[in-house]
C-alpha cells in the first residue's frame, strides 16, 4: 500500500516504531509543549491584569540580558553538559515560583509572565538545535512533521491538564506539574545523545564533547555578517509582525462584535481548536510530502502567500469570521509548514550557527518583533482596522520577500554532508 494511502494514525505509529530517535524526539517535544501549555493559561491570566506593552518590553529586555549568559554557556561548555543544564535551570525556576506563589510580593506575577515567555522561546530553540545535531537534512524533511505533531498533541494536553487541576491543586502546584514534564524532557535528552554522538562520526569526532567556543555575542554578529541568517532573521521579524498585528486587532474586533465575555471566549476557543486541528492534520498528512517533493524555497513561500492574501482580504472586509479564518491560516501555516521548513536548514550548518545564531533569532529577533509591532498597533489602531490590516499587508509582502530570499540563499548550501543515523545507535 502506498504511504499516502494509509490512515495517518497508522502512518505515524509505524514511523515512531521504525525509528527510536524519532520516538524519543516525539516524546521530548510532546512533554516540552505540554509543560509550556500547562503554564500558558496562568501567564495569560496574570497578563490580563497587567500592562501588556510594559510586559512585552520587559520580556525583550530580558532576552537581551540573557543572550550573553546563554552565549557564555554555549561557548564554554560542551553540548552534553549545557543541554541538560538549561533544563535543570528551568526546573529550578519552576520550583522557585512554586515556593513564591501565594506568599511572595505582587510583582511575582509580572516576573512569571516574562519568565514563561523567555522559557518558551529558549527551550524550543534549544530543542530544534539539538534535533539538527541528530537528524540529517533528508531525515528532517521526512520526520520533522511527525515531531511537530508531537508538540501539537502536547499543546492539546497542557491546557486540558490546567483546566482539570487548577481548582483542585491550585496555581502554585501547577508549577510542579510542569517541572515534572521538563524532567521527562531531560530524560529524552540523555536518551537521544547516543544518536547525536554517532552523527559526529560523519563530521567532526568528539564535537559534542568540546565547547563550541567563540565570542559570547557571536550569534548576533553572525546574523549581521551572514546573508542566510539575515534573511532568516527578517523572515522571523515579519512573521511575528503580522501575527502580533492580527492578534491585537482581533481582540479589538471581538470586543466590538461580541457583547459578552462568554461570547468572546467561545470565539477565541473555536479559533484555537481549529488552529490545532488543522496544524495536526497538515503536519501528519502534508508536511513530509511537501518537504520531500518540492524545493525548500517553494515550501517556505506557501504560508507567507496565504498570509498576504488573507491580509489583503481583511483590508477590504475586516469581519470577525474572516479574521478568524486568516488567524487560523497564519498560525497553522507557521506551525505546520514554515517552521519545519526553516528548521531543516539548520541541519546543514555548523554548531555555532545552530546554537548561537539560531537562539538569537528565536529569542531576541522574535521578541524584538513582538515589541515593535505591539507598540505599532497601539498607534495604528487609531486609524481603525483598515489601517492596521493595510500595514499588515505590507508586512506580509515583506514576509514573502524574506521567504523567497531564504529559499534562494539556502539553495547554495550542501544537502548531503551528513549521514543518516542508524536505528540502533548506542
Amino acid at each position: 500500500m502506498e504511504d499516502s494511502a494509509r490512515p495517518w494514525p497508522r502512518r505515524l505509529s509505524e514511523a515512531l516504531r521504525a525509528s527510536p530517535p524519532l520516538l524519543w524526539a516525539f516524546i521530548y517535544f510532546f512533554f516540552l509543549l505540554s509543560g509550556y501549555y500547562v503554564l500558558r493559561p496562568v501567564r495569560d491570566a496574570m497578563g490580563a491584569v497587567g500592562n501588556l506593552q510594559l510586559l512585552f518590553t520587559g520580556t525583550f529586555v530580558s532576552m537581551l540580558l540573557l543572550q550573553p549568559v546563554y552565549g557564555a554557556l554555549v561557548s564554554h561548555f560542551p553540548r552534553r553538559v549545557f543541554l541538560p543544564l538549561v533544563y535543570l535551570v528551568f526546573i529550578a525556576c519552576l520550583v522557585g515560583f512554586w515556593l513564591l506563589f501565594g506568599h511572595g510580593p505582587a510583582w511575582v506575577g509580572n516576573v512569571f509572565f516574562v519568565w514563561v515567555a523567555v522559557f518558551n522561546l529558549f527551550a524550543v530553540s534549544v530543542f530544534w538545535s539539538f534535533m539538527a545535531d541528530i537528524f540529517s537534512d533528508a531525515e528532517a524533511k521526512r520526520l520533522y512533521g511527525y515531531i511537530l505533531a508531537g508538540g501539537t498533541c502536547g499543546g492539546f494536553l497542557g491546557p486540558a491538564i490546567t483546566k482539570a487541576l487548577v481548582d483542585r491543586i491550585g496555581v502554585a502546584n501547577l508549577m510542579l506539574v510542569s517541572a515534572g514534564m521538563l524532567a521527562v524532557c531531560l530524560l529524552c535528552i540523555l536518551r537521544l545523545q547516543p544518536w547525536a554522538k554517532w552523527r559526529e562520526q560523519a563530521g567532526a569526532p568528539g564535537e559534542m564533547e568540546q565547547p563550541i567556543g567563540g565570542a559570547i555575542l557571536e550569534g548576533l554578529r553572525l546574523i549581521v555578517r551572514q546573508p542566510l541568517l539575515r534573511a532568516l532573521a527578517l523572515l522571523m521579524f515579519f512573521g511575528v509582525g503580522d501575527g502580533t498585528l492580527l492578534y491585537n486587532e482581533q481582540a479589538a474586533i471581538a470586543r466590538t462584535f461580541f457583547d459578552s465575555a462568554e461570547a468572546r471566549t467561545d470565539y477565541f476557543a473555536s479559533i484555537d481548536l481549529a488552529i490545532n486541528a488543522l496544524t495536526l492534520a497538515v503536519q501528519v498528512l502534508l508536511t513530509r510530502f511537501l518537504l520531500t517533493r518540492f524545493t525548500l524555497g517553494t515550501v517556505l513561500l506557501i504560508a507567507p502567500v496565504v498570509v498576504l492574501l488573507g491580509f489583503a482580504l481583511l483590508t477590504a472586509s475586516p469581519l470577525p469570521l474572516l479574521v478568524a479564518v486568516v488567524q487560523i491560516g497564519l498560525r497553522a501555516g507557521e506551525f505546520s509548514l514554515l517552521k519545519p521548513a526553516r528548521e531543516t536548514i539548520y541541519t546543514r550548518v555548523d554548531p555555532e550557527w545552530r546554537y548561537k545564531a539560531k537562539a538569537a533569532i528565536d529569542t531576541v529577533v522574535y521578541r524584538g518583533g513582538d515589541l515593535a509591532f505591539v507598540w505599532a498597533h497601539k498607534f495604528l489602531a487609531m486609524g481603525g482596522s483598515l489601517v492596521v490590516f493595510g500595514v499588515g499587508t505590507l508586512v506580509a509582502a515583506g514576509l514573502c520577500f524574506s521567504a523567497w530570499r531564504v529559499g534562494r540563499v539556502q539553495a547554495s548550501f550542501p544537502t548531503t554532508t551528513r549521514l543518516e543515523v542508524p536505528l540502533a545507535a548506542s
